[in-house]
Parts: structure tokens; C-alpha cells; sequence
């Protein structure tokens, strides 16, 4: 249907043409529609067109077509626009004026008013391109009062000029806007014919992006009014916002004809949202009604961020600058154009009263009627009362945006679409015959200008002007470059607009945005306000999603056990490495503790005062025997291996010490031999002795030679051939797979193990086994001798110790294989401790009892009772 209409908007209007009737002649023109006056028109051998939405809010009227329809009426005059139709004018003027571009050829101007309304402009820019005959019923075709522009610099909406440019690329008439900023007009297979001194929002959009996520809002609301700018723009954003991981609270797109329930509606989104910082896509007279219904609600805790479209209009401020102050906005480049403040203040009543436009102008600034022409649609009823003019008005007395050149953005661009046109012109100007751009090289015709052939000179024209280069790219856009204003409150009150920062798109990434933080004036406090829907994750946790909502909503998790994360908002986090351990606060990965059993720590030094104590306690005993040595106790009880277990348990107690301090490879190749030798040789002495008293015996028996092959000779033997058996298995253990220091990281603590590793898991079972075997045997026999007379053996003594042996040692296995760290090697020295305790209290106590406290039994009669 939208494009039906539009279709049908492009031949309605016909303005001017002839008509062949029996009431008229065939060289009669006669004007269709309204008798369109309005306008600006200097002749020139060039006429410019030019198009500005000098009005704005039509007023709907609904005609019975009983009378003749009466021209449009707008609700707002728009002092800005008619700075951006002057600085045409001037840029018009001071080219005419210059010798250096076009000499011969003068440029002229027709300049209407499009009231931002997509049939008026539509309507309007055909007068443009059509000309206009001398005014009148009745007139000649041939001779036109208006000629004919080739090209119109136009429109500032994007909708609107998207309206035009479909009507008037049919006819390949170039169309330059100042101030359209859509995406979408980039289009060059949609809209060949356009070319912009604006910026595209494209770029724009990156801006605000990198500035949202500069600042770290990660949750913002999205408005716009409905219009193809903000639909296109808000589209982008999504986009680009996606980059960034930052998420829209809301997108709401309200109505050009904002109702109170569609502002209200509008408004409770913004109240009910957690969302502060809130984007809008539109043009300012969009925004009082929103605004408006704000104050109402009370709702003032939003940080506004403009679009381009107003974030240097300053016509809010007066109402609603409690709700604005803090509003950061990217504005198009700025620019001083000399002397163009002076031209604007040539202004003057009776200048006023030629024009409807200053008319409307005049009356508005200064509150007074001229030659009692006064539009009550536009100032209300109160007007009535205002006072006649009375000429000594000045522009120079008041501020008006019309006369304020401080912010020359748009009207900047208005000043380069003139200069780009005349710089085209002016190459075209200067082709040679022969060499021209066009079929059989031919040049650019310039009486008349064809529409299409200007086109071609715009696409390739590059220039300077006030110290700018200006170059566009394949799209027919301008390099982007813009100033991010930040709206603060002046002394008096008034807006001043503050550069806080700026961003070139020709820059590489992350240096085309620049920020001078400290400057920003915010809108409720000193600090950069929070927009977010969850707050940011701190190091140490990482974000886990919230099922069903987007992704700035999420919880966070603290990192799991030996893992870190360095950085807010961590999507995971990071494992440490196996040297290293998270911190406390889980935020980075530091050396891992040492962990092994020291001779310092309260544990070490109890484990080695016993060694010690142990060690001491045989060297007594072996020289408590060595004394006592012909005494019948000693002697009657194999006095050499006696000697032998003593010596032995001595290394028994001293292997304990071994098992203390950092591990190293030669300690631990070390530490299990000594041990394995040392308490094979103990339990072989004690063997050795079992089998003595028990040979003994049955020596005693008639014709029993047993005893020769049991002397001491062969007692030695025997003890050296069962530790040859485990130095066998030690020597096979360690030539295969030795045991070797080692770091362990398996537990997940801050710890690192540093340990023994045995290597053979076989050759370290073995070596326990075969103790287990000689202390099983030694054991059988030791059963079997227990009822042998008392005094004449040791066999329940050696029971009784290989009782206390085995339960320390079966104890030990289950408890050595839970425990981990310096506690496995301390229960590996408290078996070696316990079973060598074991051995020396129950064998040699009651012995040593009975030497020093009971002398009067150790004597052979005792002895042989």
C-alpha cells in the first residue's frame, strides 16, 4: 500500500502543465492544485533546489471538498531549519562572490518548505524540478518564472527523503541531504541518485555501541520514534550491540501522533525497567510529549543517550533540563563558517515582513504581531494579545537558535552540500571536448545542466573547504567522524553543550574513540551511572546464564576448587597449572605450598625424639648385655644374635630418620633398602634364635645330633642368606623401576606432595611380603616352643613380640593406603617405630629386668629350676 501511494504522490501532482480544451488555448498553462507561494528564488544560470522542514506537525484536516481546499497549517515553527535555509543562501552567495570556482556560471536557489511531511515534500521538490510559470491563471507555458533545478539539497529526515527519492530517481535527479542519516539510503540498487554530507547511521551506531560498552551498560532500553531513521537505526544497534554482549532491557518504537495512551504506555516500560540508560531515535519535537508525561511520573532517574538527530538541539532545554542534564550524544562534526553570524543578523522587520518564513520567525521571537499577520495555529490563542511591531526589534538584543552559530553542525553540512555541487559543476566546467566522461567523450552539458550528468561529477568530486577535506566513499557517504556532547548546566542556567570526546571511524580499532572521562557532568551523581540487569562478576566467579533470559542476566558462580578467574564477568574460569594453586580470593594462581614431613613441625620432632629415644634405648640394652655378658641370663640365650637384633634394632630406629625432610631421589633409592634390610636382618636374628631353642631341645634327646648343624657359624649363615633373599628383591626393585621423588597434585589442595614415589608397586609389596613371610614363620616356631620349660627359652617372649609386630603392621596397610602427604610417611615411621619398640621391649626387657632389678635370679641355679 506504501508503495501504491507513493507511486501515486508521484504523478498527482502535475503542477504546471498544459492542457489541450475547448476553453483554453494549446499555449495556456494552467496550475493544477494549490497556488504554492512559499519560497525562496534568486535566478542564476544554476538553480539550486533546496528543501527544509521549516515546519513540523501538520494539523490534520479532513476536507468535504464542498469548498477549495485550504493550505496546510503546522503546530510548530522551527527557528533551526531556517539557520540551515540562510546558510544555503550564504554558501550561494559567497560562491558567486569567488573567482576561483566557477567564474563564468552564477548559481541561483528555490527553496521550499518540506514540514517534514512525506506528501508536502513529495509535492514540493516536483516544484522544484518542474520550474514555475509566471504566476496567474492564463499564462504562457513558454515562459518560465522559476527555472527548473537539476538538483535539490535536501531532505533532513531519512523517511522523507527516501519518500522524495523514490518519486524523483525515476527522473535521475540527484538528491544531497544534509542531514538524512539512514543505514538504508546507502542502498545505491534502491537509491542510485543519493548523496549525503551526513554521516550514515551506520557509523553512528558503532559509536554509541563502543560508547555503551565503554562505560559498561550492559542492560539499556531502546526507543525510537516510528519512523524508517529510527527503525533502521534501532535494527543496527541490535546488531552491533550483539558484539559487545550487551543487551536491550526493552525496544519500543511509540507513534509520530503520540497520544496520552501511547505515551503512557511508553512511560510505565521506562519506570518498571532496571534499565537507566535509555537510547532514543528521534528528532526533538518528538520528544516533549514523552518528556512531559515523565514529569508527571516522576520519572526522572533515566541517563538519556541522543542519537545524532538531537543531540545538539537545545529547544528541550527551557522545559525539561532537570530531566536532561547528564545526556551524552554523538553530534556531527562542528565547524566556524566565517561571517555567516553577521548574515543571519541582517534580519530586520520590514526584511521580515517580505517573507511568510521570518514573518512567522519574527512574530515567534518577539511576541508581537506584523502588520497584524498573526499565526494563531502556531502560537495559540494568548497571541491575540500580543502588541504590533514596532520596527526597532533586533536579532542582536535576544538569543534565538536561528542567530546562534556556537553548535554549526547542520548547518555545516548544508554549507558543504553547496560547496559539493559547485565544486561538480565546476569540473564539469573545465572538460575538454573529446575528452569528456560521457559516450564518444563528450562533456557534461551546462545549458541546460542534465540531472544525470551532474550525478556522475558528484560521485568522483572531492574538496576542501574551512581546512576539511571532504571525500566520499563507493555509497556516496562522507568519512564519519563526530563529537560526543555532553549537556551540562551553565551558570545561568542555560545548556552547554561540552566536547567530551570524539570518534573517527577512519582511526584503527579501539583508538576511534576518545573520552575525557573526568569532564562529564552525569545526570544524578559524580559517577558513571550502572546499567545492568546482574551486577558484574568479580575475579574469582564466573557468569552462569539465567535460564530464559538474555544474556546480561546471569548469577555468579564462585570458580570450582583450583581454579581462578582474573577478570570481571569471566564466561569460565581458568584451570592452574600443576605447580600452582588459586589464592584466596580466586583471582590468580600462586606457588603451591610444600608439603612433606620436616624435621621442624611438631609431628617431625616427636617422630625423631622416639627414633632417637629408640636408638638409645638398644645402644643401653647392647651395652647393658655387653656388661652382663657372663652372666647365666645372657649367656643362656644366644648371646651373639642377641647382640646381632640389638645392632639391628639400633638401624631400625635410625632408618625412621630417613623418612623425615624433603625427599630427593638418592634419599628415597636410600630410605626403602635401609629399611627393608634392617628389619629382614632384625626378624632373621630373632628366627635364627627360634630355631636355636628350639633345636635345643630336641638336641637333648638320646642319639640327636641336631645341634652341629646349628652353630654359630651357622646361625650367621642363616641370618646373611635370608637378607640376601630381600637384597635380591631390593636389587631387582631398584634395577627396574626405582623409587624416585616426586611432586604429587593430584588432591586438590593448596598443598603440593613432595614424596616418595616407590615406583614398583610389586617390588615395594614384595619387600613387605617377605618381612611378612620370616615374621609368619618366626612366629610358627615361636607357637610351637611356647611350652618349653620358661627359664631355658625365649619362645613366648618372641610370640608375644611377633603378635605386637603383625598388629602393627596389618594395622598399617588400611591406614598407609587412606592416608596422604606427610601423614602416609608418618604412619610408615610409626610402624617402623612400634614394631622396633615391640621387638626390644619384649625380648630384652624382662632380661634387662632381671640383670639389674632381680641380680639374685640370674644365676645358673635359678636357671636350671
Amino acid at each position: 500500500m506504501a508503495q501504491l501511494y507513493l507511486t501515486l504522490l508521484t504523478f498527482w501532482p502535475l503542477l504546471y502543465i498544459g492542457v489541450q480544451s475547448q476553453f483554453k488555448s494549446r499555449d495556456t498553462c494552467i496550475y493544477q492544485g494549490d497556488e504554492d507561494t512559499y519560497s525562496f528564488y534568486e535566478g542564476g544560470d544554476v538553480v539550486l533546489g533546496g528543501i527544509f522542514p521549516l515546519h513540523s506537525s501538520t494539523i490534520p484536516l479532513v476536507s468535504t471538498f464542498t469548498n477549495k481546499p485550504t493550505l496546510i497549517k503546522y503546530k510548530f515553527f522551527t527557528p533551526r531549519a531556517l539557520r540551515w535555509m540562510q546558510t544555503m543562501i550564504f554558501a550561494v552567495r559567497e560562491i558567486n562572490q569567488r573567482q576561483d570556482i566557477l567564474p563564468n556560471l552564477s548559481l541561483g536557489y528555490h527553496i521550499r518548505d518540506s514540514g517534514d511531511d512525506i506528501p508536502v515534500s513529495v509535492k514540493r521538490s516536483l516544484l522544484l524540478v518542474n520550474g514555475q510559470p509566471e504566476e496567474g491563471s492564463g499564462r504562457n507555458c513558454n515562459d518560465i518564472q522559476k527555472l527548473p533545478s537539476p538538483v535539490i539539497i535536501g531532505e533532513a529526515s531519512s523517511g522523507v527523503s527516501m519518500a522524495v527519492l523514490r518519486t524523483l530517481g525515476s527522473f535521475k535527479i540527484p538528491l544531497v541531504s544534509y542531514f538524512a542519516s539512514c543505514s538504508c539510503l546507502s542502498n545505491k540498487r534502491e537509491f542510485p541518485t543519493f548523496m549525503r554530507t551526513m554521516p550514515s547511521d551506520l557509523f553512528q551506531i558503532k559509536a554509541l555501541v563502543k560508547l555503551v560498552h565503554y562505560f559498561q551498560w550492559t542492560w539499556v532500553g531502546v526507543i525510537g520514534v516510528e519512523s524508517d531513521y529510527a527503525r533502521f537505526a534501532i535494527q543496527l544497534f541490535l546488531k552491533e550491540s550483539e558484539k559487545f554482549h550487551i543487551c536491550p532491557a526493552y525496544v519500543h518504537i511509540y507513534p509520530i501522533a503520540l497520544t496520552q495512551d501511547a505515551v503512557e504506555v511508553l512511560v510505565n516500560i521506562l519506570k518498571s525497567s532496571s534499565a537507566t540508560v535509555i537510547i532514543n531515535f528521534s528528532v526533538d519535537s518528538y520528544l516533549h510529549g514523552v518528556l512531559k508525561e515523565c514529569r508527571r511520573q516522576n520519572v526522572t532517574h533515566i541517563q538519556w543517550i541522543a542519537s545524532e538527530a538531537w543531540a545538539t538541539s537545545n529547544v528541550l532545554w527551557d522545559d525539561f533540563g532537570d530531566l536532561l542534564k547528564g545526556t551524552l550524544g554523538f553530534a556531527i562534526r562542528r565547524a566556524d563558517i566565517p561571517y555567516l553570524g553577521s548574515y543571519l543578523r541582517r534580519v530586520s522587520a520590514s526584511v521580515a515582513q517580505t517573507s511568510h518564513f521570518f514573518s512567522e520567525f519574527w512574530e515567534e521571537t518577539f511576541r508581537c504581531r506584523l502588520n497584524g499577520s498573526l499565526n494563531t495555529h502556531l502560537h495559540g490563542e494568548e497571541a491575540l494579545n500580543w502588541p504590533p511591531c514596532n520596527g526597532s526589534e533586533s536579532l542582536d538584543n535576544v538569543y534565538t537558535l536561528y542567530s546562534d552559530v556556537s553548535q554549526l553542525r547542520v548547518s555545516y553540512n548544508v554549507y558543504k552540500a553547496v560547496y559539493l555541487i559547485a565544486h561538480a559543476l565546476h569540473n564539469m566546467s573545465k572538460c575538454e571536448p573529446g575528452k569528456g566522461p560521457f559516450q564518444n567523450g563528450t562533456c557534461g552539458s551546462l545549458n541546460p545542466v542534465l540531472p544525470w550528468q551532474i550525478l556522475y561529477y558528484l560521485k568522483q568530486t572531492h574538496f576542501t573547504t574551512l581546512g576539511e577535506e571532504v571525500q566520499f566513499d563507493d555509497n556516496g557517504d562522507p568519512i564519519a567522524s563526530y563529537d560526543l556532547m555532553n549537556w551540562q548546566r551553565g551558570s545561568d542556567g542555560s545548556l552547554q553543550l561540552v566536547r567530551v570526546g570524539f570518534y573517527d571511524a577512519s582511526l584503527e580499532d579501539g583508538k576511534d574513540l576518545v573520552i575525557d572521562e573526568p569532564v562529564i557532568m552525569w545526570h544524578r551523581r559524580e559517577k558513571v551511572p550502572e546499567s545492568l540487569c546482574s551486577q558484574s562478576c568479580l575475579s574469582g566467579s564466573r557468569k552462569a546464564r539465567q535460564k530464559g533470559k538474555p544474556l546480561c542476566c546471569f548469577d555468579c558462580i564462585p570458580c570450582a576448587e583450583g581454579e581462578i578467574s582474573n577478570q570481571t564477568d569471566s564466561i569460565d574460569c581458568l584451570t592452574c597449572s600443576k605447580e600452582t594453586w588459586p589464592n584466596q580470593a580466586q583471582d590468580q594462581c600462586i606457588p603451591r605450598t610444600l608439603e612433606f614431613l620436616s624435621f621442624q613441625e611438631p609431628l617431625g620432632i616427636i617422630l625423631w625424639a622416639f627414633s632417637a629415644f629408640g636408638a638409645c634405648a638398644a645402644v643401653a640394652v647392647l651395652v647393658v648385655f655387653i656388661l652382663y655378658r657372663k652372666t647365666p641370663v645372657i649367656r643362656g640365650n644366644n648371646m651373639e644374635l642377641s647382640f646381632l637384633l640389638l645392632m639391628f634394632l639400633c638401624a631400625c630406629f635410625l632408618i625412621g630418620l630417613t623418612f623425615l625432610g624433603k625427599p630427593s631421589d638418592w634419599l628415597c633409592r636410600i630410605r626403602y633398602p635401609a629399611f627393608a634390610i634392617s628389619f629382614t636382618l632384625c626378624i632373621s636374628c630373632i628366627l635364627a634364635k627360634t630355631v636355636v631353642v628350639l633345636m635345643a631341645f630336641r638336641a637333648t634327646l638320646p642319639g640327636s645330633n641336631v645341634m652341629k648343624w646349628f652353630g654359630p657359624a651357622k646361625q650367621r649363615s642363616s641370618v646373611i642368606l635370608c637378607t640376601f633373599v630381600q637384597a635380591l628383591i631390593c636389587f631387582i626393585w631398584f634395577t627396574t623401576n626405582p623409587p624416585v621423588a616426586s611432586y604429587n597434585t593430584k588432591f586438590m589442595s593448596a598443598n603440593m606432595i613432595v614424596e616418595c614415589t616407590v615406583g614398583s608397586e610389586i617390588g615395594f609389596w614384595c619387600v613387605l611380603g617377605y618381612i611378612g613371610f620370616l615374621s609368619s614363620l618366626c612366629f610358627l616356631l615361636a607357637f610351637l616352643a611356647r611350652k618349653l620349660p620358661d627359664n631355658f627359652n625365649e619362645a613366648k617372649l618372641i610370640t608375644f613380640s611377633m603378635l605386637i609386630f603383625f598388629a602393627v603392621w596389618i594395622t598399617f596397610i588400611p591406614v598407609y593406603v587412606s592416608s596422604r602427604g606427610k601423614y602416609m610417611v608418618a604412619v610408615h615411621v610409626f610402624a617402623i617405630l612400634a614394631s622396633a619398640f615391640g621387638l626390644l621391649l619384649c625380648i630384652f626387657a624382662p632380661k634387662c629386668y632381671i640383670v639389674l632389678l632381680k641380680p639374685e635370679r640370674n644365676d645358673k641355679k635359678c636357671m636350671m629350676k
